[in-house]
């Protein structure tokens, strides 16, 4: 009889004595540059349009995917840059449009010219940078953590639209269109739990 006592002796003291939770932002304690990839690594809100985007980039070819990966991390900095400045706070009711969008582009797999896309990768990233420069500039990781976040979404974009350009043939094409659906029904998920 007296195990099961020191058990819940035990699990009680644990639930009197909480920690420190943080819901946006992902310290590491390794400093703000690392915050910064791995805010973005773990916010699917600002991973999964990165992926449609590359993936997007990628399946038209590698001149659609330079633009993308210029044009999308600096948009990404230089909005979140702003967003800090204007204390803005994280992601709002409308972090399923991009995916909604981005996810629905893939999946129809229009042809478009390297220019728009690029237009396309600078408004994504202007949207996802704004929230997160705020959400950076709450935590304390501030420009550093901008930039590391920035750097991740250069990286991510990248390795993603250089796998979509090289394996697009056939089936494969049909694979990552598919991909682009599943990310698409993410935003219509996210847009009805915003509804409700």
């Amino acid at each position: 009889m007296k195990a099961p006592r020191t058990r819940a002796a035990f699990v009680l003291a644990l639930a009197l004595c909480p920690q420190l939770a943080r819901a946006h932002l992902i310290s590491t304690g390794l400093g703000p540059v690392y915050d910064g990839i791995t805010h973005f690594a773990l916010t699917p809100e600002d991973l999964l349009p990165t992926l449609a985007l590359a993936v997007l980039a990628g399946l038209r070819g590698n001149a659609h995917a330079r633009g993308v990966i210029v044009a999308l991390p600096l948009a990404s900095l230089l909005a979140g840059i702003a967003g800090a400045a204007a204390g803005v706070g994280a992601h709002g009711a409308l972090a399923w449009l991009p995916l909604l969008l981005l996810g629905g582009l893939v999946a129809a797999d229009l042809r478009m010219s390297p220019a728009v896309i690029a237009a396309i990768g600078a408004l994504t990233g202007v949207a996802l940078g704004f929230g997160n420069g705020g959400a950076m500039a709450e935590a304390g990781a501030g420009l550093r953590g901008l930039v590391g976040s920035s750097v991740a979404v250069f990286v991510t974009a990248t390795l993603t639209a250089a796998a979509a350009s090289a394996w697009h043939a056939g089936w494969l094409r049909i694979a990552w269109r598919v991909a682009g659906s599943w990310i698409a029904a993410g935003g219509l998920l996210l847009l009805g739990w915003s509804l409700r």
